[in-house]
């Protein structure tokens, strides 16, 4: 699996043929947005820096599109979408946070999530979160520290934090990384993982180049 992420909360997660977009960057955000083909594409919230559906489309295939709550199954992924609470662009509306389980290995994208307080159901069917995408930016979605507080409470093995640099308040990632005590992290270019690297996983930071 090869995790990059482009800017907000834009993550692709890469593993054989198949190619996860999470909350791609529209032409009519304020970020530049980047393009590649997506089998399946997930929008939390229905915002222009979050739902560039047209960015990840290829030429004569289609992408799935899982944008509001429920269970889903397309090309042997397993997705759980739980709705929950976004302030983002000032107005508090409905996100939906994901639970994706490709191969052997959990994802939890929060997406644009203002909720302090963890939503135990999104996890009580995973034997364990292996990386959890969580917003860090404030400004709408959680806080540097809130943020930290949450994926403590969901016992993820590792963290990428994602939604600043550009959308949320200045400092956020080094707030973070305090809170973490992961003040040594150095931002990569991406992340390559296997089921393996998470076995002794508990907490682990990773900074993804934006």
């Amino acid at each position: 699996m090869i995790i990059t992420h482009h800017k907000g909360e834009f993550i692709k997660v890469s593993l054989g043929d198949t190619t996860l977009a999470f909350n791609p960057i529209s032409k009519k955000s304020k970020m530049a947005p980047t393009r590649f083909g997506a089998d399946i594409a997930f929008v939390s919230l229905n915002d222009p820096d979050f739902n560039g559906i047209d960015e990840v489309t290829r030429s004569g295939k289609d992408v799935f599109v899982v944008r509001t709550p429920g269970e889903y199954e397309i090309q042997g992924v397993f997705v759980k979408g739980f709705p929950s609470t976004s302030e983002y662009s000032k107005d508090a509306r409905i996100n939906t946070s994901f639970v994706v389980r490709l191969e052997d290995i959990n994802l939890v994208f929060l997406g644009a999530l203002t909720e302090k307080k963890p939503n135990l159901a999104m996890v009580e069917d995973m034997d364990s979160v292996d990386v959890l995408f969580v917003p860090i930016g404030g400004d709408g979605v959680l806080s540097a520290s809130d943020a930290h507080s949450l994926a403590v409470a969901l016992e993820a093995k590792m963290i990428i934090p994602i939604h600043y640099d550009g959308i949320g308040e200045s400092g956020a990632l080094k707030t973070f990384l305090k809170e973490a005590g992961a003040e040594h992290v150095k931002p990569i270019e991406k992340l390559t993982l296997k089921k393996k690297d998470l076995e002794t996983a508990s907490g682990e930071v990773v900074v993804l180049q934006s």
